[in-house]
């Protein structure tokens, strides 16, 4: 394709939105670390890794994305050389050993295999689209999955394996695979859960624990965290405290404030009126993303679109209900709002894919 045909069906709703969200994401970020002396250098950080982004959202977008095809296998065993080499000589932080660390950023290679793993999965049913749905074709892919899973388990970072199974889970729906196989797989995983739960870490399963059985009289522990996140919400009552002035932010009652309880800071600062429009938002990234998935001219393309557009709809949801307490924590981040440079380049790599599928998609408003 000429760059002027990529331009002219280039999507510039969807670019703006997602810009829109991660400029808002870097103010958010500034308002929930003031006063902050060992975190005052994140809001720019962020904003080196947008601009970063952009080159990449936009590079990606040029090239055509049945390149990506030919190179999953090769950025399927990357990744996981980087998650083999990130277990056995990471630093804990946290209590987990997720990220490597080169000087000015720490990469967080869990990051990039959500997004690896929507393209290997992607070329996979893809070329297999002819085959038949039986066990041996849902094995096959849940041996892909598996082996880049297992080493993120081992971080241990159950979050983001359980992002990664949801991604092929829906892909595998989408594939077309029968809905007696899906039922078989919904209730493995069911029971999964429960073989697996005496293996979790200790304050993966105080999390779990905690939610079903919450303690009203605690006040630190396990439930410190969501309890402040639902007074943070609480207290933005209809408009919000406005930029800089919530009393649950700026005092520190309010922890992982720039990550994982981002969503509580807009609320607070914005109020319930400023929270929807902002979710409203992110909603119409993950329908642009369902759009272009149904305007692709082939079936690789098609599920690209549609596994990424799922990736952000998923985490979105699990983080706001874990803020809402509506789920146990996790330690998702808010896509495009969180502090995270593998993150947001991960995320706006993804739009760059997304932008090429619809360059070389069917023209249709």
């Amino acid at each position: 394709m000429s760059n002027r045909s990529i331009w002219r069906n280039f999507d510039y709703l969807l670019f703006g939105a997602v810009v829109f969200l991660s400029i808002f994401g870097i103010i958010v970020i500034r308002s929930a670390i003031a006063g902050n002396a060992e975190l005052a250098g994140y809001p720019n950080r962020q904003t080196i890794y947008f601009a970063i982004g952009m080159v990449v959202l936009f590079g990606t977008a040029i090239l055509d994305y049945h390149y990506w095809a030919a190179l999953s296998r090769y950025l399927y065993v990357i990744v996981l050389i980087f998650l083999i080499f990130t277990f056995v000589t990471a630093q804990a932080r946290f209590g987990a050993a997720r990220w490597i660390e080169t000087g000015f950023i720490l990469i967080q290679p869990a990051e990039i295999a959500k997004l690896v793993m929507v393209i290997v999965l992607a070329d996979f049913f893809a070329r297999t689209q002819a085959s038949e749905k039986n066990l041996r074709w849902i094995f096959y892919s849940f041996a892909l999955t598996a082996g880049m899973v297992v080493w993120i388990l081992l971080q241990p970072n159950l979050s983001t394996s359980i992002v990664i199974f949801v991604i092929w889970f829906a892909m595998l729906w989408i594939s077309g695979v029968p809905t007696k196989y899906l039922l078989i797989l919904a209730g493995g995983a069911i029971l999964l859960a429960v073989v697996i739960f005496p293996f979790l870490q200790p304050y993966q399963q105080g999390r779990i624990l905690t939610f079903i059985f919450p303690d009203p009289n605690a006040r630190y522990g396990n439930t410190y965290n969501v309890d402040q996140a639902r007074i943070t919400i609480g207290s933005g009552g209809l408009l919000g405290m406005g930029y800089g002035h919530g009393s649950q932010v700026q005092l520190r009652f309010l922890k992982v404030r720039h990550t994982d309880f981002i969503f509580s800071v807009m609320a607070e600062e914005f109020g319930f009126v400023g929270t929807v429009l902002v979710v409203g938002l992110m909603c119409f990234v993950v329908w642009r993303c369902y759009r272009a998935a149904r305007l692709s001219n082939d079936v690789f393309g098609s599920l690209l679109a549609y596994g990424f557009g799922t990736l952000i709809f998923f985490q979105m949801a699990v983080n706001i209900g874990v803020n809402l307490n509506l789920i146990p924590v996790t330690g998702l981040t808010l896509p495009f709002i969180s502090y995270g440079g593998s993150s947001l380049l991960s995320l706006l790599f993804g739009i760059g894919l997304v932008e090429s599928v619809i360059a070389r998609g069917k023209t249709q408003l």
